[in-house]
């Protein structure tokens, strides 16, 4: 590609975290160095380190635009990068230039992909395992399951009343926690567990070595596919994904947290599991609808914690994944290889 590369990041108007960010090159001049637009305070500006490092030059100009404006200028780049907001059809069939959409992420919940294949783009995602997505996450999951296991919900009710001694919470010693789906981040969630002194029990439809990471034997105790969820509930105390079915196999009092994707539980049976005492408390970073509605009577239990769609947004995660964004700009504008992010389509 002749043209310079041009990065851009825009966020939303009204106040909102969620932003989308197009990394582009615009038609130029091959003399022109790369431009780099970034409005989001967290992860982009590392895109703009990652060129500047590389040597092809300074950045020449930082700019915002806001998303309402993001159809009337997408046809003049070439690179996409979505967070937290879909990109659907309509905007992408103005990308007239767009060769590559990227998540900025694992997941793929901001990309129309049957779009953007009918105009012949490109769809990645920048694999969690190489950045530190997978990390934060595995945290993100550690830190719900202590959290429904103390009780913080009842604990900060405590503290408001003054009272000491309680809730009587429970320990992580001793409990067996499934992890379904067992992928870069339930590795990871399985190295930080181990230490606790649990019982892992994992499902995962391909357990070849030429698929995992690490050495799993010293990781899980009991290993198996999709098909043994049913029975590894029977076992588990804690869960991570889920429907009547499923929840109803748990063990009674058992703990479910979910870091994946809010559609994986099914509303009403963990509403009527909670209200039954059936299910010992929640923790998830994801829900049914997003934004949350405050007013969710799921809410409204004490053993419930809900965070808002952060478990991958840390300062570590964001500068390895602006990292990765940087680098495939400038590998689209010099024509290299692109190996950082995994293609889907």
């Amino acid at each position: 590609m002749a043209a310079a590369a041009r990065l851009v990041s825009t966020t939303l108007a009204r106040s909102s975290s969620s932003s989308l960010a197009a990394a582009a090159a615009a038609s130029a001049s091959a003399a022109r160095r790369p431009d780099l637009l970034a409005s989001s305070p967290r992860g982009f500006s590392s895109m703009a380190d990652s060129i500047q490092r590389s040597g092809s030059g300074d950045i020449t100009r930082v700019d915002e635009v806001g998303l309402e404006e993001v159809p009337d200028v997408i046809q003049n780049y070439h690179l996409c990068v979505v967070k937290n907001r879909r990109l659907d059809s309509d905007i992408i069939a103005k990308a007239s230039q767009m060769k590559i959409i990227m998540q900025y992420g694992v997941g793929l919940e901001g990309v129309d992909v049957n779009a953007a294949t009918e105009h012949k783009i490109k769809v990645a995602r920048i694999p969690g395992s190489t950045t530190g997505n997978a990390v934060s996450c595995a945290e993100m999951a550690i830190y719900l399951t202590l959290g429904v296991l103390r009780k913080q919900k009842v604990m900060d009710t405590a503290v408001k009343r003054k009272d000491l001694g309680i809730p009587v919470g429970d320990t992580i010693f001793g409990k067996s926690v499934l992890i379904l789906g067992f992928g870069a981040i339930g590795v990871e969630i399985a190295k930080r567990l181990r230490p606790f002194g649990v019982k892992i029990l994992a499902t995962k439809r391909n357990w070849s070595s030429d698929t995992l990471p690490c050495d799993i034997d010293e990781l899980v105790d009991k290993k198996g596919g999709p098909e043994d969820m049913y029975e590894f509930a029977g076992e588990a105390d804690i869960v991570g994904i889920v429907d009547h079915k499923f929840l109803s196999a748990m063990k009674k009092g058992s703990y479910l947290v979910n870091i994946a994707r809010g559609r994986l539980l099914d509303y009403d049976a963990v509403f009527n599991h909670l209200k039954s005492g059936h299910l010992g408390g929640l923790g998830i970073d994801v829900a049914w609808t997003e934004p949350y509605d405050p007013e969710d009577p799921i809410l409204k239990f004490s053993n419930v914690i809900i965070t808002p769609h952060i478990a991958g947004v840390t300062e570590y995660s964001y500068r390895t994944m602006a990292k990765v964004v940087g680098d495939v700009a400038l590998k689209l504008h010099s024509g290299e290889p692109i190996t950082e992010v995994e293609f889907v389509n």
